[in-house]
C-alpha cells in the first residue's frame, strides 16, 4: 500500500489522541494485517468511498477501550457496553475523518460507524488489497489501526472530465 494513504491515518490517531485524551501515542511501523485480525476484544469500523475505498478498523482489548473510554466520558465506564461502543464508534469517526481531510484532492465520503465486540476485527477490504495494522500504545494501554485501501477511479466534473486526484 502507498505511504501517502498510511501517513493520514498516523497523522489522525496521533492528533485525535493528543486533542482528546492530552496524551502521545507511539506508532510502530506499518506491518501486514495478521490473518484473522488483531483479536482485540472490541473494534469500531469505517468504510470509505469514492476516490479512496477501502476501510479503517480501530481495535482494542477490552481494558485499554475501557480505559480510553473512561477518559473520555470522564467517568469510570466498568462493563457498560453501549458506552463502550458509543465511545469507539466517536473515535474512529474522528481518525476516519482526520485521515478523510488530509487526503489532498481526492472526495472520500466515510459510512457511519460500526462495532464489533468480541475479537473478531478481521475486516476484508476492496478485492485483491492487503491491509496494513498500525500498532499503538499510549498511556491507557496498546491497540491497533487497519487500514485497508486501494485508490478508487478518478472523480468526473460537471463538464466530464477527470478531475486530477
Amino acid at each position: 500500500m502507498d505511504q501517502s494513504y498510511i501517513e493520514p491515518f498516523i497523522e489522525s490517531t496521533r492528533n485525535t489522541f493528543s486533542t482528546m485524551f492530552q496524551t502521545d501515542v507511539d506508532v510502530s511501523p506499518p506491518e501486514p494485517c495478521p490473518p484473522g485480525g488483531t483479536g482485540h476484544d472490541i473494534s469500531g469500523i469505517i468504510e470509505m468511498s469514492g476516490d479512496v475505498e477501502g476501510s479503517v478498523v480501530l481495535s482494542f482489548p477490552i481494558e485499554t477501550a475501557r480505559r480510553v473510554c473512561s477518559s473520555i466520558a470522564g467517568a469510570e465506564i466498568g462493563d457498560d457496553i453501549e458506552s463502550l461502543s458509543d465511545a469507539i464508534g466517536e473515535l474512529v469517526s474522528m481518525i476516519a475523518g482526520g485521515a478523510k481531510a488530509r487526503f489532498e484532492g481526492k472526495l472520500v465520503s466515510i459510512s457511519c460507524p460500526s462495532i464489533v465486540i468480541g475479537g473478531q476485527d478481521d475486516v476484508r477490504g476492496p478485492s485483491g488489497e492487503g491491509g496494513i495494522l498500525l500498532p499503538c500504545t499510549c498511556d491507557c494501554g496498546e491497540f491497533g489501526v487497519q487500514v485497508r485501501i486501494r485508490q478508487g477511479a478518478p472523480v468526473s466534473d460537471a463538464a466530464g472530465g477527470a478531475i486530477a486526484g
